[in-house]
């Protein structure tokens, strides 16, 4: 299935059902009152946040979603029947907002939360409700209101604790493949991700977390360049950045540092609250180096990009290094979250 983190679609409420002036017309009973029914209310549109969908490609071609109109009111005192609503089923993370005023209608966070859309058309009053003492045969009924209407714009961005971030084959997703169950594409040649791939890493039977890897980022991404400018606002719901680096690069041309710095260049163009996430190295590739180069290479890294957060040296293909990477991880989300929860 393709990955669409955005769309734009218009939702139009139903109508509300037009009452009716209508009189009672029975053997003996020559002049009978009002008894016009109300018209049903129109169809409004709802969107629910569904865990098992994870894209909005269904919103990129169905894009007018339309709510039928109540029905009319009758005599006898019968009411118009009122038009079922709209479901729309969006994934968790979608942003839904007003095209034209920018307002935000609703952030789906929560399985099965439901934001009202587009309210239906309330129905229109019979002239059963206009019968009065000095009124007795009104010929007075109203329409039924029409539904709102809205052009939304759709935005999806994936709720992940942990974003992986770095060059394309740097290797981000062999470690998503090394400590999850997810299962993106990887091959002994170059390429890159096209797509984010969400994770859950299980640290053991009660404790957990989720990982998102996106599309390797080049220089200038920020400013459009290739395809990870599009999913860099999916981490700026995490909370840790992995910053992944090829350390044992196979083209001898390439430059690890000034990879890593044009990163964090790009990462403080698209924005800064992103930059200042915390954010850990990940030396990954060293079983690519004996034992004696992996620590001088990777000390010569650190101190040439002049690093002094967290750091680690792992192996996503081979394990080594990932179970302690883990844990670590785990213990920062735990504190994170007792802090919020203080």
């Amino acid at each position: 299935m393709k990955f669409i983190d955005e769309a734009k679609i218009q939702v139009i409420a139903g109508k509300g059902g037009d009452g009716v002036a209508s009189f009672r017309r029975e053997r003996f009973i020559p002049k009978g009152g009002p008894n016009g029914g109300d018209g049903g209310n129109g169809g409004s549109i709802y969107a629910i946040a569904d865990r098992n969908i994870n894209t909005l490609v269904d919103y990129r071609f169905a894009r007018i979603h339309r709510a039928k109109k109540g029905g009319n009111g009758r005599g006898s005192e019968q009411y118009g029947k009122g038009s079922e609503n709209i479901m729309l089923g969006m994934p968790i993370g979608t942003i839904i907002s007003n095209v034209n005023t920018g307002e935000i209608f609703a952030d789906l966070k929560k399985h099965k939360q439901e934001v009202l859309l587009a309210k239906g058309g309330t129905g229109g009053l019979g002239n059963i409700h206009f019968k009065s003492s000095t009124n007795r045969t009104p010929r007075q009924f109203t329409h039924g209101e029409p539904g709102q209407e809205f052009d939304l714009k759709l935005e999806l961005k994936v709720l992940a604790d942990v974003g992986l971030l770095g060059m394309p084959n740097a290797g981000k997703s062999t470690l998503i493949r090394a400590v999850s169950s997810a299962r993106p594409k990887v091959a002994d040649y170059p390429f890159t991700t096209l797509y984010p791939n969400l994770g859950m890493v299980r640290v053991d039977h009660n404790r957990s977390f989720v990982m998102a890897d996106i599309p390797g980022l080049i220089e200038k991404a920020a400013e459009g360049a290739g395809l990870g400018h599009q999913f860099l606002k999916h981490l700026t719901r995490t909370r840790l950045l992995l910053h992944i680096v090829d350390i044992a690069p196979l083209d001898n041309n390439t430059d690890p540092v000034c990879d890593a710095k044009a990163i964090m260049m790009e990462l403080k163009k698209y924005d800064e609250l992103l930059y200042q996430k915390p954010r850990w190295l990940v030396l990954n590739k060293v079983d690519m180096l004996t034992q004696d180069e992996t620590k001088k290479v990777c000390m010569r890294f650190i101190h040439s990009l002049g690093w002094e957060g967290k750091s680690f040296i792992i192996s996503a293909i081979s394990g080594k290094g990932c179970k302690e990477l883990i844990y670590a991880i785990m213990e920062h989300l735990e504190q994170a979250y007792e802090t919020i929860a203080y």
